[in-house]
């Protein structure tokens, strides 16, 4: 008996941007060398505007303009690193806060049936070279890598169902392939 192969799930525009935006600033993740503040620690809420931002931190991977004209900018610091920070700016531009997404109470907030856009509002791209889709079993899988509590190298896995683009699950678990364990990480 011949079973009928159904075909790859169509990529959607915004996902070929995503990881493009995400390749395309690489060297940005490494911003010391670049003159950029890794975290944007120097940046004062209610003073810096969009243009400090962009100043100090860079371009972002990805950026969201709300309805009310609010801003939500991306920064993702991997693959080395261990930190994803948003950025958010009020209507009038300037700076309301920055906060590291790479923790437990974001990755608390991924929930089955979200999207993959729900998700990048959350925790930003994952690295291109760690997303893969397995056609087997009809899963696309983003990863980001992270310091957990234990302060070790860990991996936050989101999973999507390949035909309806929604999570089917989640989960961390420590980084392995290492003879002492997982390295441990900054914090």
């Amino acid at each position: 008996m011949r079973q009928s192969r159904s075909p790859a799930p169509k990529r959607r525009p915004y996902r070929l941007a995503v990881l493009l935006a995400a390749m395309c600033v690489p060297g940005l993740w490494a911003c010391a060398g670049y003159g950029y503040s890794y975290s944007g620690s120097a940046l004062n809420p209610g003073q810096s505007t969009l243009e400090d931002v962009r100043a100090t931190m860079g371009t972002p991977a990805l950026e969201w303009v709300n309805p009310d004209h609010s801003m939500q900018l991306s920064y993702p610091r991997g693959p080395s690193g261990f930190h994803s920070y948003m950025v958010y700016l009020d209507p009038a531009g300037r700076l309301q806060r920055i906060q590291n997404v790479m923790n437990l109470d974001s990755f608390y907030r991924i929930a089955r049936g979200m999207t993959e856009e729900q998700v990048l509002r959350i925790l930003g791209p994952p690295w291109p070279a760690w997303t893969n889709y397995f056609p087997a079993r009809r899963e696309l899988v983003w990863e980001w890598r992270f310091c957990n509590d234990s302060s070790q190298a860990a991996r936050f896995d989101v999973v999507f169902d390949g035909d309806s683009h929604t999570v089917r699950t989640s989960f961390g678990q420590p980084e392995v392939g290492f003879i002492d364990g997982p390295p441990p990480c900054g914090r």
